[in-house]
């Protein structure tokens, strides 16, 4: 079994997890959760991923939660964090899971230096002491232990806001930490928002981020039945949030790896896809929903996508759906529209 850096770097500290019970969070890619069973006395897990945590649910000796935050409460006493990308993901993390398990919990943080784990020692300040025992692989690996009353948790917190003015739409967005354009707009949304089709009938939303493109789609064609999607229990907390704070209603809100827990068909797939996950370049999730969009379209349904131009999607357009046409670039995007 191949493990990812992080999780070799934790393998050889093994020591920690003797016959301890485990909840691991953050940014863990693999199934080494289900091999640490073998040293701790109980594992789980908790992911704000869609498609990890219906990976690692193969595990029987795993216990898996998913979500925006852990409302269960299980019997532990050690956390291992993978330290997330964002800054601000890991310290909501840190924030929620020592509010719940208190004073006393030991914690080992593991990351890529380049994740920025590094500010690890900085960020746990407050709580207690932290300290590195093993740097390899590029990876770090700290102990710690929550000696000072945590902070209180509360979600609301947590959401930043900010205004957007397009297509015709005056909305506010809210996003949680690890959230696409976490508190800013990005630019292939807006090219893509003033590039809509006239749209009708059931429309999805993929990859969905902060509701931005639900939002503008559902405030501008209000009579369409709308759903969203997103691999992140963090996108579609903060989805339901924008709509909720701009007074509109979708039909629904579905956690998803691709096309896992959709049902169809659709009218139009209209998205501005993901492609990088966690620190890498990640094209495949994107490619399924390109192949296999024929499956999930109604006879002359329509998929539009805004992808930045040197991304190769034409020729997996062509092959999924027979043609694909430029309607609108920049120089950096393209939106690419194809028909069923």
């Amino acid at each position: 079994m191949s493990y990812c850096a992080a999780s070799q770097v934790v393998a050889r500290q093994s020591e920690f997890f003797e016959n301890r019970k485990v909840l691991i969070a953050g940014e863990l890619s693999d199934t080494f959760a289900s091999e640490l069973c073998q040293t701790a006395q109980t594992v789980s897990v908790f992911t704000t991923n869609y498609g990890f945590f219906n990976d690692i649910q193969r595990f029987s000796n795993v216990i898996s939660y998913f979500g925006a935050e852990l409302t269960e409460t299980p019997d532990i006493d050690m956390i291992l964090l993978y330290w997330p990308k964002a800054k601000a993901e890991a310290e909501y993390l840190l924030t929620m899971l020592l509010d719940k398990f208190g004073t006393g919990v030991e914690i080992c943080i593991v990351g890529e230096n380049r994740s920025g784990v590094r500010s690890a020692e900085k960020l746990f300040a407050q709580y207690g002491p932290l300290t590195k025992y093993d740097s390899a692989r590029r990876c770090s690996f700290y102990w710690g232990r929550c000696d000072n009353t945590p902070k209180a948790f509360n979600l609301a917190d947590w959401f930043r806001s900010y205004p957007i003015d397009i297509a015709g739409v005056q909305l506010t967005v809210r996003s949680l930490p690890g959230v696409f354009s976490h508190g800013e707009f990005d630019k292939g949304s807006e090219l893509l928002l003033n590039n809509l089709p006239n749209l009708h009938g059931k429309v999805l939303d993929f990859g969905c981020g902060a509701g931005v493109i639900g939002a503008v789609m559902k405030a501008k064609y209000p009579a369409i039945v709308l759903e969203l999607c997103d691999i992140s229990a963090l996108a579609i907390e903060s989805a339901k949030e924008t709509f909720k704070v701009n007074n509109l209603e979708a039909s629904k809100f579905t956690a998803t790896d691709v096309y896992k827990t959709l049902t169809g068909p659709y009218q139009f797939l209209i998205s501005n896809p993901p492609f990088h996950a966690g620190l890498k370049t990640f094209y495949a999730a994107t490619e399924q929903f390109i192949e296999q969009a024929p499956q999930y379209l109604n006879p002359q349904g329509q998929m539009v996508i805004v992808a930045n131009s040197f991304l190769q999607y034409p020729p997996l357009i062509e092959a999924s759906l027979g043609h694909c046409e430029i309607t609108a670039k920049t120089n950096k995007f393209n939106i690419y529209a194809a028909t069923k």
